[in-house]
């Protein structure tokens, strides 16, 4: 398979993708996310980097859609709260909060995580996939593994949230882990 680097600034998705960052990743100014949709999002993302390198270049959108409030945070997910903020923890716990005040009283529970990953070569797309897995909202935070969203969203099949499982066992069913899969079973398709 063809090298590809994975493009993001966040350390919990690095580890999950278990690919080399993009050399210099942390000297470029990352691009504006203002797409509508996950696919939008990443699709600019992965076409802004692969700019950057000659080879491949991996970048996603991801986050949590929560049907009792319309889809949202959807495509803000990572800026919820605030704008992001260079403390992750401090992000993602002001981000747990309001969604948690947001989701006060709220009987539908029901949510998802979506990732979206575009594959991207010299400012050209190649593919996108979409991977979601379906939850729901918890009405207090659990676990201390994974990050983000992961101590609110119940998975059933496991009877716990996210960051109850250890990353290996949550990468197995998550969108990440989904939406990644697709990605490489692409490349290897198109490496024949």
């Amino acid at each position: 398979m063809k090298t590809v680097y994975a493009c993001s600034s966040n350390p919990g998705k690095l580890r999950e993708f278990g690919l080399a960052a993009l050399p210099g990743l942390k000297d470029i100014p990352p691009p504006e996310e203002t797409g509508d949709t996950f696919e939008e999002n990443a699709a600019a993302k992965a076409v802004y980097y692969s700019t950057f390198t000659d080879e491949i270049v991996l970048a996603d959108d991801s986050g949590i859609e929560v049907d009792a409030l319309g889809g949202a945070p959807g495509v803000y997910s990572a800026r919820y709260a605030t704008p992001p903020r260079e403390n992750r923890h401090a992000q993602d716990a002001a981000n747990n909060e309001l969604l948690l005040k947001n989701m006060t009283g709220q009987p539908n529970r029901t949510a998802r995580f979506v990732c979206v990953i575009a594959l991207a070569q010299k400012g050209k797309v190649l593919h996108v996939v979409r991977g979601f897995v379906e939850g729901q909202v918890m009405e207090s935070l659990e676990g201390k593994h994974g990050f983000g969203y992961d101590p609110l969203f119940f998975y059933p099949p496991f009877g716990c949230t996210f960051a109850e499982v250890e990353g290996q066992r949550k990468f197995e069913v998550s969108h990440r882990g989904l939406a990644l899969r697709q990605a490489i079973g692409w490349l290897k398709n198109a490496d024949r």
